[in-house]
């Protein structure tokens, strides 16, 4: 029997995912943590078919009860949605998939532990990672006074490995096989995959790997072209079909992972600073960020564009951190939600074996003229004014240029 500790929580509610970790979790949280009871939550955002089945694998690993609750479309609504208003891109590159999904995952969590009255939450973060970090400051942003236990941070197993060799001799059934030693975490945004075999950046992903998006040489020898609409900032309707935030991002994803679009394979700079290799499939994601960063340049003023381009790595990094409940994050994002109120219209895409491109927008509240930018006659615009405000521009460094020696007096 295990060591008691009277100080440690009795009832403890699990971010619980069926996975390799949080299956271990489940298993040593009562057997070697000391917990009398721990309750298993997920919260779908869009895991598919890994929820099947989740309920039951959960009770027969030891929980006293599981909770599954479906916050697809909140997931979607209320992050996806205000990341792409921002147009956050983590490091030029990642659109921050996991990175969206773990406050509202984070934000359930607390609210189960605070219905069945459990003294702390737990999850399956490692002590390496970002998660835990994710996890642990939307707690504390939202329920102060509750207790964490992160297992990675106080177990004496060092690997996977170590985990299922666990596994085996407590007949705890997981998803990962020495001939599959990578993680995977799927939600309605994207897929991640990291570990095992993708730990050296020089192996190539295995292409069997990859489930939202096909190969580009597989995909379809024909252009598929459609229109996005965006009210506000929100993308509300795709070939003129006006659908709810997580019905239209599935339906992206499909087109998109049809054509081959939105794979990436990056290093990126965790938040405990160290480096890590990923590999995504962000498809609708991908299709967004691209059309919603067309409809803003032609809605939104030049200055507007610069300001906010200029605090995008700063939003990206605060999401990507864990801070999506803080005052400098919400901030932010009330000064760019403001940038959003005329950013309205469709854009037009093409895809083509894994390319996207777009190849039309147009706007109500669009603020191009082509009476102004037109290369033929016109009658709006004087020419000849430009030659005054280049010298305007040019007359510091013409100056910079004279007092060190150089060129005309």
């Amino acid at each position: 029997m295990p060591k008691v500790d009277s100080a440690k929580p009795k009832k403890i509610v699990l971010a619980y995912s069926g996975g390799l970790d949080t299956s271990i979790i489940l298993t040593w949280l009562k057997n070697d943590y000391g917990a009398e009871e721990v309750v298993a939550f997920c919260a779908d955002v869009g895991q598919a078919e890994e929820l099947d089945g989740l309920e039951a694998k959960a009770l027969r690993t030891g929980a006293s009860k599981c909770h599954i609750r479906d916050v697809r479309e909140e997931f979607v609504r209320d992050f996806v949605f205000p990341a792409l208003r921002a147009g956050a891109v983590y490091e030029g590159q990642y659109l921050l998939g996991t990175s969206l999904a773990r406050p509202v995952i984070a934000k359930h969590l607390v609210e189960i532990a605070e219905a069945e009255g459990a003294g702390a939450i737990a999850h399956g973060a490692t002590g390496k990672g970002n998660d835990q970090v994710r996890f642990e400051l939307t707690a504390m942003a939202l329920h102060p006074g509750i207790k964490t236990v992160a297992p990675w941070r106080e177990w004496d197993f060092t690997s996977r490995t170590q985990l299922i060799e666990y596994a085996r001799a407590h007949d705890i059934p997981v998803p990962v096989t020495a001939a599959k030693p990578y993680s995977m975490d799927r939600n309605l945004l994207h897929i991640s995959y990291e570990g095992g075999v993708l730990e050296d950046p020089w192996n190539e992903p295995d292409e069997d790997m990859f489930i939202l998006t096909v190969s580009p040489r597989k995909a379809p020898d024909e252009v598929r072209v459609l229109e996005i609409e965006f009210e506000r900032g929100n993308p509300v309707a795709v070939d003129g079909r006006r659908l709810g935030p997580a019905d239209l991002l599935a339906l992206l994803n499909k087109i998109a992972g049809e054509n081959g679009v939105g794979r990436i394979d990056i290093v990126e700079s965790r938040f405990v600073g160290m480096k890590s290799r990923g590999v995504y499939e962000t498809p609708g994601g991908t299709l967004l960020w691209l059309a919603h960063r067309n409809m803003e340049s032609i809605t939104l003023d030049r200055e507007v564009i610069n300001l906010k381009d200029s605090l995008l790595p700063k939003y990206a990094a605060m999401v990507y951190n864990g801070f999506w409940y803080a005052p400098e994050r919400v901030a932010l994002q009330q000064m760019i939600d403001h940038t959003q109120e005329r950013v309205s219209g469709v854009v037009r895409l093409k895809l083509y074996k894994g390319g996207a491109w777009v190849v039309g927008r147009k706007s109500a509240d669009s603020l191009y003229s082509d009476a102004y930018a037109t290369f033929e006659t016109d009658h709006v615009y004087d020419q000849s004014d430009a030659g005054g405000f280049i010298r305007c521009n040019g007359l510091r460094l013409r100056i910079g240029r004279m007092l060190r020696g150089g060129g005309d007096k």
